[in-house]
């Protein structure tokens, strides 16, 4: 097993109200983020997902429980200790909180300034050479697309060399084409420096896209988390199959939404998922070839999750063959569930 780069231990934060109760903001939270690995917290608004990246640099105390940054307590650090965390700790923000006086080079300069280092022009270099904006050093925001601001903001948490990068909903600004570049840049970054990144989202495509390890949160509580293949393929919670709808092909059509029922009718509704070795075996040819069984598709998709497959299929099948159907079907490994019924 991977070590803890950042764990919360039995995490609650409160925040006191007058004249009534607390507002609980997380709640008993016990997380494990793997070093090295890509994870990913998602959740809706006012889910408790920005308090606690927060924890991770001290910007937010737990009420009760500890975090601990590789080994380090947040919670109790102060002065020269906190500090030392921080430096450990950059942090990618959702509208690229950049100076528009300064330029390229200058805004990714500012940390190192800050923490006293005079020869910054090389480490400037660098890193705009990692992500791309050598011919925009000298430009000022006002002059950058929202990628390439967001870029600058990359290079800037990566100046004073990072063990754990975090990203605050770093890509929700920008669009789908820009998203999916600023995406494979943070990939990059994680094989070739090794960094521990926890991203905040709320789009379950940018987990499906980047991260290894995901953790749903609902109400202040982590409601479900794992590897991300194993909480796509094997959802737990009403919450994290809501969010799965849409991304990995589950959603059942609305011509058989409005006619579902869950009482029995001539054709059972299921939802057949395929994983790893599974996901592109002809199983349901072979069900129609070898038992006689008729599969009416409904709805579908087979893509990559990390670098595995992964199939769901919303499939018809006759509802007075439909146990056989399934034993066949999970027999050679994938999954079935019943949504239910139609005429």
């Amino acid at each position: 097993m991977q070590d803890a780069a950042i764990s919360f231990h039995g995490v609650t934060r409160r925040y006191p109200q007058k004249g009534g109760s607390d507002v609980v903001a997380l709640q008993d939270i016990n997380l494990s983020v793997p070093q090295g690995a890509v994870t990913g917290i998602i959740g809706r608004s006012g889910a408790g997902k920005s308090t606690l990246l927060r924890m991770v640099n001290g910007l937010e105390r737990p009420s009760a429980g500890t975090v601990t940054v590789n080994g380090r307590d947040v919670g109790t650090a102060s002065g020269a200790d906190l500090r030392g965390i921080r430096r450990e700790v950059g942090m990618i923000f959702q509208h690229f909180n950049l100076l528009a006086s300064r330029t390229v080079a200058e805004n990714i300069a500012l940390p190192l300034e800050i923490a006293g280092q005079t020869n910054t022009a090389a480490r400037v270099a660098e890193l705009i050479e990692r992500v791309g904006l050598t011919a925009q050093a000298n430009r000022y925001p006002a002059e950058l697309s929202g990628g390439q601001k967001q870029r600058v903001g990359i290079a800037r948490a990566l100046a004073t060399g990072p063990k754990v990068l975090l990203s605050d909903e770093a890509t929700s600004a920008l669009d789908p084409d820009t998203t999916r570049q600023v995406l494979d840049l943070l990939a990059r970054i994680n094989r070739d420096l090794g960094l521990t990144i926890l991203l905040i989202t709320h789009e379950m495509a940018v987990v499906r896209d980047i991260c290894s390890h995901v953790a749903v949160i609902e109400n202040g509580q982590i409601v479900e988390s794992g590897e991300t293949y194993a909480v796509f393929s094997r959802p737990s919670h009403p919450t994290t199959r809501s969010f799965l709808q849409g991304v990995t092909g589950v959603t059942v059509p609305q011509f058989v939404t409005a006619r579902l029922r869950p009482d029995a009718g001539a054709q059972a509704v299921v939802q057949i998922t395929f994983t790893g070795s599974h996901a592109t075996d002809p199983m349901l040819a072979r069900l129609t070839a070898e038992r006689g069984i008729s599969v009416n598709i409904l709805a579908g998709a087979i893509e990559e999750i990390g670098d595995q497959p992964f199939g769901s299929l919303i499939v018809g099948l006759p509802a007075d063959r439909l146990r056989e159907s399934q034993r066949f079907l999970e027999e050679h490994g994938l999954l079935t569930e019943v949504l239910g019924y139609v005429d």
